[in-house]
């Protein structure tokens, strides 16, 4: 145990900060749970990922910190602080998106260590301390212009006061983490005892309205070892839906009735993804057994009934919410990319928890298609709802046909290049004698297996081409088991369920060696495990065969009723106007059209296309009726769509003329 001195001469106790944040940690009954292996243990050299890492630590970060500095996110601090004069610029809840791009910037100088991007963040993280209470409270749009105490905690349903705060602890045990630097972490625990001093047991009773405190919570709990801060995750989860002592927000905010008896995913997608991935992370830390029967319910009904199949999720614009059962329209589909994240979130912790390998399944799905398509190629250019359908003319994103460079109401970027900047964390998980694969990306990462250190070196041209090669050193042989993720559309399983089916079942055709030596597949889970003695210089070729497959929906879905989507390993496809003779919509690809894959360094930054023959269909004329055209067909990945200007885009394609919208030639 050691003291750290705080702002204004406060100590706070840091419990073993070093040892704690990943890699060890109390799990009941739980020996063989896995454990995600820290970002900072993990190098990322991959073909496809690197660029994309380089263009978010070049481009996105500083693009956002511009815009926070633009718009006055960061003013509103040094407001706050007294250190300039001035009111309240923006939305109320803006603090958290300076919170979110300083928790990106952290997890990108893990990777690429910056000085002068380091020295500009503990600028920002100077304004923050400085606009901080002596009681540790924080929340600009109460201090400007002057500080409004009576203001504070009256309204949680709607100003997200414990939202921002939630953002603000998990950007300081992020930038901790990193640097090892206190200052931040020193405003984040102050806040944190401040909360805990209004909140709980024998004290106020109340939620918030827009959750997300609660992952920050058992981040600063894993940070400090401070037990309170999981208790009070807890206190807040668990009185969602109880009507005790205080009037209940509704369904929209997950707040209908306790989270142990929800079924349905309802309400705003984030705020349930949030909530979901808070419930999953207080769960394996404490014996919440409940939490995770709900959470099996609760996953079960969004990949069987409110899923696309790029992994998002939230079909409504109007609330930023989920639907009924099976409503998932394509031209109208919200699918925020904050929710897409927390969805991305939530099954990785789903993973932690059971290590069943569905929910990797679902994790991939959503970075390589739903996740990806909410940035340019650029890094420069977001969407904030990502639909299955264009007409290039339904402003969808907030008043634009295709990207824009920023938002009044701004979550979605700094959340985008935080998502990026953490991949590291999602490929590899491990227990006390096992690690696992869960991600094909071209990587170094060194874990310890009982005082054994073990660095796994994967290489690989994924997701165009499906042969991995991992490399095993460990420092002594050793017996331990490699798990490695068999995914499921290799399995003749688009998603966990039969909300999509593949059109035809394909033997799998995949192989796996050991040098020379042939592995026979001993799964568990969904993962292929390899228990032996391993020795440096040992290497687990793996092939896993990339066919284009025809994905069909279930007919509860009316809109994709006589309708196919592509799929070719982790990809989901869409056409595209400009790809094809400027219509998208019009497309008629029948189930026996021969379609072949090829890459084309010299598109879209480089990506595999679907090439074929297919048909337009064309509205009548005074001459003739509507007309079929057989034509060129080009598919491109649905994450690239709308890098060339607004136009048609399609992922769900007519197998029949009767399913596509005729157009003017």
């Amino acid at each position: 145990m050691r003291k750290v001195k705080a702002p204004r001469g406060r100590f706070i106790t840091i419990a073993a900060v070093v040892c704690v944040p990943f890699l060890t940690g109390f799990r009941v009954g739980e020996s063989e749970r896995p454990t995600a292996v820290p970002p900072a243990n993990v190098a990322i050299e991959d073909a496809f990922w690197t660029p994309r890492l380089e263009t978010n630590r070049k481009v996105t970060i500083p693009l956002v910190f511009e815009q926070c500095e633009k718009t006055g996110r960061i003013d509103n601090f040094a407001k706050a602080g007294d250190l300039v004069k001035g009111s309240f610029k923006g939305i109320y809840f803006n603090d958290s998106d300076v919170y979110k791009i300083i928790e990106a910037a952290s997890y990108s100088l893990r990777t690429y260590p910056d000085p002068n991007l380091e020295a500009y963040v503990d600028g920002v993280i100077d304004k923050i301390a400085a606009a901080q209470w002596r009681d540790g409270y924080l929340y600009t749009f109460y201090s400007l212009p002057v500080r409004q105490p009576e203001k504070r905690w009256t309204n949680l349903k709607d100003m997200h006061e414990l939202y921002c705060a939630g953002h603000l602890f998990e950007a300081a045990t992020a930038y901790y983490e990193t640097t090892g630097k206190m200052d931040f972490l020193n405003v984040a625990t102050r806040l944190a005892d401040h909360i805990d001093s209004v909140f709980g047991p024998d004290k106020r009773v109340g939620v918030p309205g827009h959750e997300e405190i609660e992952i920050g919570l058992v981040k600063l709990y894993r940070v400090t070892g401070d037990h309170k801060y999981i208790r009070l995750a807890k206190f807040f989860i668990d009185h969602r839906g109880r009507a005790n002592d205080r009037s209940l927000y509704g369904a929209y905010h997950q707040d209908h009735m306790p989270v142990t008896e929800q079924r349905q995913a309802v309400g705003h997608a984030v705020r349930a993804g949030y909530l979901y991935s808070g419930m999953a992370d207080v769960a394996a830390w404490t014996e919440a057994g409940d939490y995770v029967h709900a959470l099996d319910f609760l996953w079960t009904n969004v990949v069987s009934n409110k899923l696309y199949i790029t992994g998002g999720i939230g079909s409504r614009h109007e609330g930023e919410r989920f639907g009924e059962n099976y409503e998932l329209p394509n031209r109208t589909a919200y699918c925020e990319s904050c929710a897409a994240i927390a969805n991305a979130m939530w099954n990785h912790r789903m993973f932690l928890l059971k290590a069943d390998a569905r929910y990797i399944d679902v994790l991939e799905r959503v970075i390589y298609n739903g996740f990806l398509s909410s940035v340019s190629l650029s890094g420069e250019k977001f969407f904030y709802p990502n639909p299955l359908e264009s007409d290039g003319k339904y402003a969808f994103n907030k008043g634009m046909t295709t990207r824009r460079k920023w938002f009044e109401c701004a979550c979605c970027p700094p959340n985008i290049a935080r998502f990026m900047a953490s991949l590291g964390e999602y490929i590899y998980a491990q227990n006390d004698d096992a690690i696992y694969v869960n991600l094909f990306v071209g990587s170094t990462v060194t874990v310890n297996l009982k005082g054994n250190t073990v660095r796994l070196t994967q290489k690989t041209d994924y997701p165009w081409d499906g042969e991995v090669e991992i490399a095993v050193e460990p420092q002594h042989p050793a017996e331990f088991s490699i798990y490695l993720r068999i995914p499921g559309w290799l399995q003749n399983r688009p998603v966990p369920s039969d909300l999509y089916r593949y059109l035809r079942r394909t033997r799998s055709g995949m192989n796996m060696r050991i040098g020379d030596l042939s592995v026979g597949l001993q799964m568990k889970k969904g993962f292929a495990r390899i228990q032996r003695e391993w020795n440096k210089g040992d290497v687990i070729k793996i092939h896993l065969p990339m066919p284009i497959r025809r994905v069909l929906c279930n007919n509860n879905v009316k809109e994709n009723v006589g309708k196919v989507s592509l799929e070719r390993g982790p990809i989901v496809f869409c056409a595209e106007s400009a790809d094809n003779s400027g219509h998208a919509l019009n497309i008629v690809l029948g189930d026996d059209t021969e379609l072949e894959a090829e890459y084309r360094q010299d598109l879209l930054g480089g990506v595999t296309v679907l090439r074929g023959n297919a048909y337009g269909t064309y509205a009548a004329t005074a001459a003739e009726s509507s007309v079929l055209k057989k034509q060129p067909f080009t598919a491109i990945p649905y994450y690239a769509w709308s890098n060339r200007g607004a136009g048609e885009m399609a992922v769900w394609l007519a197998r029949k003329a009767d399913a596509a919208k005729a157009a003017a030639e």
